[in-house]
């Protein structure tokens, strides 16, 4: 209890504050700029938090960690264009909204459920952190390779209509997860000798050229519609009925996502879109995903804000980071003498529960901007498109070029922005291509890794029992469709007439 009192007790420290105040808003600032993500902030913010104490440079990091995750969904639900990797789930159906002139309830919807997964998986991590840290502790490589098999057994339900088209695009998408220098084997893969191309594709520029330039070339393409601009519907946040819909796509994925950030390596990306696909599988409104479902935004804002905390439990833990940023807040752990690990519980309590009350206090400070703010964001939706869309081309190509200041970024972004534009012309969408990217990679290494490990006997898959349960599941997943079909061709039938009864 003291280690709880006194993590508590940073919250009436107005220095503290100020720091989790700056943090978060800082947080929400970068996540809503393409490009410029809550990794990179952290990394380029890092030495200043050198002479700040530990905790002090973890709570600050941490908040902007928090923070990050929801201010990406500003963008994509606005104008199409996920500030951050893990906000493009929130885009199939945010900016759908916005367009229908209701870009005021979804951006509501995508604070309070943001705010309800980051507080869910803070509360996770103070009840159960050394029990779930010890469940993500015996992942393997073959573990990790079930996992993603099942994610990928998704790409025939995320999105659009077509089961066919959906896994083209995710076809697509793990053949451009293979881009690159082979870790395994030394090779150059499909860079045509290219030396930029040898780190494999960025998932910014992707989804940059996908979302935003693919939306302006549309936009461009219609420039002889007049749009009807619903200003009142704009700025209305969302009513209680909405969020009694949104209540088990919000549960759900709070837990789901979670459970993934506790994962390391697999991060917020993949937590937003696994639960983009569960929200619409258990959903009663399938129909509406794709053009403007409020669960689709509720579901994997969710996701990928539980996720910021569960993957604080494996770096606290056991100094296994669960992310890109969680590994810089490790690197800042080290710098101010702190050691992570399970030791941590017993020797620095105040220090975890900083940590944790910092989180806490991060949520709820972007919960009340962002339904405080929401109205005003939205009315970035009522801006002309002639001024509107060049300036969204102008922070695309700087966005692209930022993070590794590469032309190359930038032209793969506006051949992704054809590629974007060529899918909606056809039918495609491009929530599977984006899942087979970032999917892809892992599921071959961790193929390669644990063929390693095993061998080469692949029979050895089935003496680990998580690799059992995993791939039980994704059979399941894969068979669903045929059952439940066959189980209604079952109950329609017409019982047989008895001819004694005539």
């Amino acid at each position: 209890m003291s280690g709880f009192a006194g993590g508590m007790a940073i919250l009436l420290d107005p220095y503290m504050l100020w720091v989790i105040l700056s943090g978060t808003v800082l947080g929400v600032i970068v996540g809503a700029l393409p490009g410029l993500s809550g990794s990179t902030t952290t990394a380029l913010l890092l030495p200043l938090t050198i002479g700040m104490g530990p905790v002090p440079s973890v709570a600050f990091l941490g908040s902007i960690y928090c923070a990050a995750n929801f201010g990406g969904s500003i963008t994509a639900i606005l104008i199409n264009t996920p500030g951050d990797p893990s906000a493009s789930a929130t885009a199939y159906d945010g900016y759908p909204m916005a367009k229908k002139g209701e870009a005021g309830r979804a951006l509501g919807m995508s604070t309070v459920a943001s705010a309800i997964g980051g507080i869910f998986s803070v509360v996770v991590m103070i009840v159960a952190a050394p029990l779930l840290a010890r469940a993500a502790y015996n992942f393997g490589p073959p573990e990790y390779f079930a996992l993603a098999l099942f994610g990928l057994s998704m790409l025939g339900a995320i999105g659009g209509e077509g089961g066919i088209r959906n896994l083209i695009a995710g076809a697509f998408g793990v053949l451009l997860a293979t881009i690159g220098l082979d870790l395994t084997t030394g090779v150059e893969r499909f860079t045509f000798g290219l030396p930029e191309l040898s780190e494999g594709i960025g998932i910014v520029p992707v989804l940059t050229g996908l979302f935003a330039i693919s939306e302006m070339l549309v936009q461009a393409s219609q420039l002889h519609v007049v749009p009807e601009r619903l200003a009142l519907d704009a700025v209305r946040l969302p009513s209680l009925a909405d969020f009694r819909k949104c209540a088990k796509a919000i549960s759900m994925s709070s837990v789901l996502g979670t459970f993934i950030g506790i994962l390391p390596a697999l991060g917020a990306t993949t937590a937003a879109l696994i639960s983009y696909s569960e929200t619409k599988r258990w959903s009663r409104h399938k129909e509406e995903f794709g053009k403007g479902a409020i669960e689709g935004v509720a579901g994997p804002e969710a996701a990928n804000n539980a996720a910021v905390g569960g993957s604080m439990v494996p770096t606290l833990a056991l100094g296994i980071p669960g992310s890109t940023t969680t590994a810089i807040i490790l690197a800042a752990l080290l710098v101010q003498g702190v050691r992570p690990g399970p030791h941590l519980f017993n020797e620095q309590p105040t220090l975890l529960w900083a940590v944790f009350s910092s989180m806490l206090a991060s949520n709820l400070i972007y919960l009340v901007l962002g339904l405080f703010a929401a109205k005003l964001f939205a009315r970035i939706t009522l801006i002309p498109d002639a001024l509107l869309w060049p300036a969204v081309f102008v922070f695309a190509i700087v966005g692209a070029y930022g993070p590794d200041q590469s032309l190359m970024d930038v032209w793969v972004m506006l051949v992704f922005g054809v590629v974007g534009f060529v899918f909606r012309r056809f039918g495609f969408s491009p929530a599977p291509l984006v899942m087979g990217l970032v999917l892809g990679k892992m599921t071959e290494e961790t193929l390669k890794q644990s063929l390693l490990i095993f061998d080469q006997n692949w029979l050895m898959f089935f003496t680990r029992p998580i690799v059992v349960v995993l791939f039980a599941i994704t059979l399941l997943s894969l068979m669903a469709p045929l059952i439940v079909k066959v189980l209604r061709r079952a109950f329609r039938r017409e019982p047989a007439l008895d001819p004694l009864s005539e």
